[in-house]
């Protein structure tokens, strides 16, 4: 019966447990060989580098776009709204989130298990995922789902991302479909895909999340590429599930195992004692929760729009699968004094994206929200789950001070409200252009929180406002830049 765990299931379970244990005793499994310090305010950690190199450098050296929330585990996210005046954003911007501290991986020894209802379990190398199936690349607008959660009021546990845990980076890999379809999975629309990795060290919940097959087999990818070149450690190296347009809890990183089941993680048979093992971040993490009201666990659902999942009792408290409809400013990016160009002219740049659907207007609000002017899309258009770089040219601005909001409406008509709600609201869905509060400040789509101040200065004084855009490569990283110029 769907729903319910199978013999297989349970055995399966065992084995790999047993397996775990094993590796985690002869140390080749994630978690050995992290190192990490401080030195003079910098933290030094010894990574894995995507060309298999190693070396202690510090995250701050590694990644100079990033502000760094949390050295061990590693956690990062864009330092400057400047980053979303690009299309391509470069490794050293794109946020980091780990949950425990990078894994020091050998990729000649990684292998990725395939479990569960199939007509025959494997082992996969590197070597066999990298060369045995298709190639693929997708443009993919990955978003933490907890970035924003610094802007919930009264303030939640957590990281507490701001704007910057959001990036937009071209991911090469092998489609999970067809390794499923070579080793006679069962692809049934209902089944699930329970994928885990393997950056747990020994005692702690294994990262695993359940992805609804007809999502793995319409465009999930092995992913072991990062803007044409191979991921370093922290963004998953050697390889990451990558789930095209939904939130970046969903693709996990240093894939160890893939189960194909029934159901999604559920229960008892998936915990251990009192342990979450392997349903702490499916069920009670990562889920939409309003203040005082108990979890509700579901063995399956057949709804994955986040939004739409709001308004649906059978689920309760929505989990976090497709983005929603969101956007940024990146020019100007806020605190600044700017000045018209020759003609006059500020122009407002900046990106959005709706995850599984298209962004179908972005609006963008000079005089803090009081009145709204339709901007217009320019730039690469890479495919759906990419984001789209928006402009609106704002003429003959006022000296003074000045607020500036964007907001985007995707093709369901569904715009980002304003505000964030209070607890005290009880809102289960986005009501009252309010974003719901919720206890683990997962999803916000706010605009207002996003929205940037500038003050504008007399024609000729800072030399900004054209934007131009030129393509470079640096370190094998092709990136499209908007930027100002006099």
């Amino acid at each position: 019966m769907p729903g319910e765990e199978t013999d297989t299931d349970a055995r399966e379970r065992e084995r790999y447990l047993s397996r775990r244990k094993y590796m985690m005793a002869a140390g080749s499994l994630a978690g050995v060989g992290v190192l990490a310090g401080n030195a003079a305010g910098q933290t030094t950690t010894q990574t894995t580098q995507g060309d298999g190199q190693q070396g202690e450098v510090s995250l701050e050296e590694q990644y100079p776009g990033l502000r760094i929330l949390s050295p061990e585990p590693e956690n990062a996210e864009a330092a400057s709204k400047s980053t979303y005046r690009s299309f391509v954003t470069p490794r050293t911007e794109h946020y980091i989130r780990n949950h425990y501290p990078t894994p020091d991986i050998d990729a000649s020894e990684w292998t990725v298990s395939l479990t569960g209802m199939v007509d025959e379990e494997v082992e996969l190398s590197m070597d066999e995922i990298r060369n045995d199936y298709s190639t693929e690349t997708v443009t993919h607008t990955m978003q933490c789902s907890g970035n924003g959660r610094s802007y919930f009021e009264p303030q939640v546990g957590g990281n507490q991302w701001t704007f910057g845990a959001v990036g937009n980076t071209v991911w090469t890999g092998t489609p999970v479909g067809e390794i499923l379809e070579a080793y006679g999975a069962n692809t049934e629309s209902g089944t699930w895909l329970s994928v885990m990795g393997g950056d747990a060290p020994d005692g702690e919940d294994i990262f695993t999340r359940s992805i609804p097959m007809e999502k793995v087999m319409e465009d999930c990818l092995l992913a072991y590429e990062m803007n044409g070149r191979p991921m370093n450690g922290d963004h998953g190296f050697p390889v990451r599930l990558l789930v095209p347009g939904w939130f970046g809890n969903n693709n996990v990183k240093w894939v160890d195992r893939m189960h194909v089941m029934e159901m999604m993680v559920f229960g008892d048979q998936w915990e251990e004692g009192d342990q979450q093992l392997y349903t702490h971040w499916q069920q009670y993490s990562y889920r939409i929760i309003p203040e005082d009201e108990e979890l509700q666990q579901n063995r399956s659902i057949d709804v994955f729009d986040t939004q739409e999942q709001m308004g649906v009792e059978e689920i309760g408290q929505p989990y976090l699968y497709d983005q929603m409809v969101k956007s940024i400013i990146g020019y100007p990016s806020g605190d600044e004094t700017v000045a018209p160009g020759p003609g006059g002219q500020i122009e407002v740049v900046g990106v959005a994206w709706a995850g599984d659907d298209a962004v179908q207007t972005v609006e963008v609000s000079t005089d803090g929200g009081e009145s709204w002017n339709e901007a217009e899309f320019f730039g690469p258009q890479l495919g759906p789950y990419a984001w789209r770089q928006f402009r609106y040219v704002w003429s003959d601005p006022d000296q003074g001070e000045h607020t500036l909001y964007a907001r985007a409406t995707d093709e369901q008509d569904r715009t980002q409200p304003a505000t964030i709600s209070s607890p005290e609201e009880g809102l289960q869905a986005i009501t009252d252009d309010k974003y719901p509060w919720n206890v683990d400040g997962y999803g916000a789509t706010a605009y207002e929180p996003l929205g940037v101040t500038v003050t504008v200065q007399s024609e000729g004084g800072t030399e900004t406002t054209t934007t131009e855009e030129e393509t470079t490569t640096t370190e094998g990283e092709t990136t499209t830049t908007t930027t100002g110029g006099s």
